[in-house]
C-alpha cells in the first residue's frame, strides 16, 4: 500500500463545516408522518411529487397516515423529471391558494427539488432567479420564514433529501440553474427503504449509479472536509455491497436499505461540490429532458479518464472502500465500467437521443454550471467539448 503524507496547510487552516438536516431512517417509518407533523405543528401540508408518482401506493398511504392524525393535505404533482420554472410557479400558487403551512416532498430527486424550489417563494414575492447559487442569498424576514419542508425519497440516488439546493430548468435559455438558500434546509429527511421495494430494475440502476457518482465526484472536489469525505467513502462502501442486489433482487429490503443510506451519504458528500459529470449532465437534461442519473452514468467514464490520473491517493481510498483489489487509476476506471455494464447502462448519449451537433453548445453551457467550478481539474472549452462529444459517440 502506498503511503501518502498529511496536507499540513489543510490541517493548519481554519475550516467551517456543517452537517445537514435531521434524518429518520428505518423500514416502515412512513407511518410516523402524522405524529411528526403533529410534533412540528404542521396542520395543512402541500404534498409535492412528480407526475409519475401520483398513482403509486405511497401517495395514498401518505395521505391516509396524515388523515389518521387529523392532518389535512392536498397534492401537487405537476413536476417534470427536470423541474421547470413554470411548474414551480404553479406549485407556489397552489400552496398559497390552499392556505398550506408546510410542504412534504415525496418521490425522486425531481419531486424533492420541486418541493424546495416551491418553498423558496411560497411565502414571499422574491423572484426565483434571485436565489441563484452564484448570488448573495436574499434576506428572509424572521416574521415570514420559509415553510417547513419534510423530504421523503422513494428512490436511492439523488441525495436531495438533505440539501438546501434545487435544480430548475429555464426553457428560454435551455439551461439548468441551481437555486438555494441556507434557511431552506429540510426540517426532516425521512428514509423508509420500504418505499423503494419493487422499483423497476432500470430506475434502480440509474438512481443507484447517480448515488455512486455523487460520492465519487464529491470526494474528488478539492478541499479539506472530513465530514463530507468520510460520508463519501462510506457511501461507496455501502453502494458497492448492495447495488447489484438492489437491481437484480428488487424486493431485497437489506439491499434497498443499504442503498438508501448510501444515497443519503452521497448527498452529504457533495456539500463540497460536484464536477464535470454533473455540469455536462445538467445541460443535456435541460435540452433533451433525459433522466439525470442515467445521463450521469453514461458520462462518468469519460470524465474520470480526464480527472483521475493526478489523483492517485483519492483513487486508492475509493478503491479500498469499494473493495477493488487493484488500486491503480486504470483499474478503478475499468471497475466502474464493469459496474455500468452489469447494471445495463447504455454506452453513449446517442443511444438516449442526444445528437452530435449539440456538443459545442452543451460544452459552452456546461462551463457556466456551478459543478464546473468545483471540478478538481480546470478544463478548457476544447477539452469539455471533447468530453461531451466522446460521451455522445462512445463513452466506454
Amino acid at each position: 500500500m502506498q503511503n501518502f503524507k498529511l496536507n499540513e496547510q489543510d490541517i493548519l487552516t481554519n475550516q467551517d463545516w456543517t452537517f445537514p438536516t435531521n434524518i429518520a431512517y428505518g423500514p416502515g417509518r412512513l407511518k410516523e408522518i402524522g405524529k411528526i407533523c403533529n410534533n412540528e405543528q404542521i396542520e395543512n401540508p402541500l404534498i409535492v411529487t412528480d407526475s409519475g408518482s401520483t398513482k403509486l401506493p405511497f401517495i395514498k398511504n401518505l395521505q391516509e397516515f396524515l388523515a389518521s392524525s387529523n392532518v389535512k393535505s392536498n397534492l401537487f404533482y405537476n413536476i417534470s423529471p427536470n423541474p421547470r420554472e413554470d411548474e414551480v410557479a404553479a406549485g407556489c400558487k397552489q400552496y398559497k391558494d390552499g392556505n398550506h403551512d408546510a410542504i412534504i416532498a415525496i418521490g425522486g430527486g425531481s419531486a424533492m427539488d420541486g418541493g424546495k424550489l416551491i418553498c423558496l417563494t411560497a411565502n414571499n414575492d422574491i423572484p426565483l432567479r434571485d436565489f441563484e447559487f452564484e448570488l448573495t442569498p436574499p434576506i428572509i424576514s424572521k416574521d415570514n420564514p420559509f415553510p417547513k419542508i419534510i423530504t421523503i425519497p422513494t428512490t436511492a440516488g439523488t441525495g436531495a433529501e438533505t440539501e438546501i439546493t434545487g435544480m430548475v430548468t429555464y426553457l428560454k435559455e435551455g439551461m439548468k440553474f441551481c437555486m438555494w438558500h441556507p434557511d431552506v434546509r429540510p426540517t426532516l429527511a425521512l428514509l423508509d427503504p420500504e418505499l423503494t421495494l419493487g422499483l423497476p430494475s432500470n430506475l434502480t440502476a440509474w438512481t443507484g449509479a447517480d448515488a455512486m457518482i455523487h460520492a465519487i465526484e464529491g470526494y474528488c472536489v478539492p478541499g479539506f472536509n472530513p465530514l463530507c469525505d468520510g460520508s463519501a467513502l462510506e457511501s461507496l462502501s455501502l453502494i458497492s455491497k448492495s447495488l447489484y442486489q438492489a437491481v437484480e433482487e428488487p424486493n431485497n429490503i437489506v439491499a434497498r436499505g443499504a442503498m438508501h443510506v448510501g444515497s443519503c451519504l452521497g448527498g452529504i458528500a457533495f456539500l463540497k461540490g460536484l464536477g464535470l459529470v454533473h455540469a455536462i449532465s445538467h445541460m443535456v437534461g435541460a435540452e433533451y429532458n433525459t433522466h439525470h442519473g442515467l445521463t450521469n452514468a453514461i458520462i462518468l467514464p469519460v470524465v474520470m479518464r480526464y480527472n483521475l490520473p493526478d489523483m492517485k491517493e483519492k483513487v486508492q481510498r475509493m478503491s479500498e472502500a469499494m473493495q477493488f483489489e487493484d488500486h491503480s487509476v486504470d483499474a478503478f476506471i475499468n471497475n466502474l465500467e464493469k459496474i455500468l455494464d452489469r447494471i445495463k447502462i447504455p454506452k453513449s448519449l446517442a443511444e438516449i437521443g442526444v445528437p452530435e451537433d449539440c456538443a459545442m453548445r452543451i460544452a459552452e453551457k456546461s462551463m457556466k454550471d456551478q459543478a464546473y467550478a468545483t471540478n478538481p481539474k480546470k478544463a478548457s472549452l476544447e477539452e469539455v467539448h471533447e468530453m461531451v462529444l466522446a460521451s455522445i459517440k462512445k463513452a466506454r
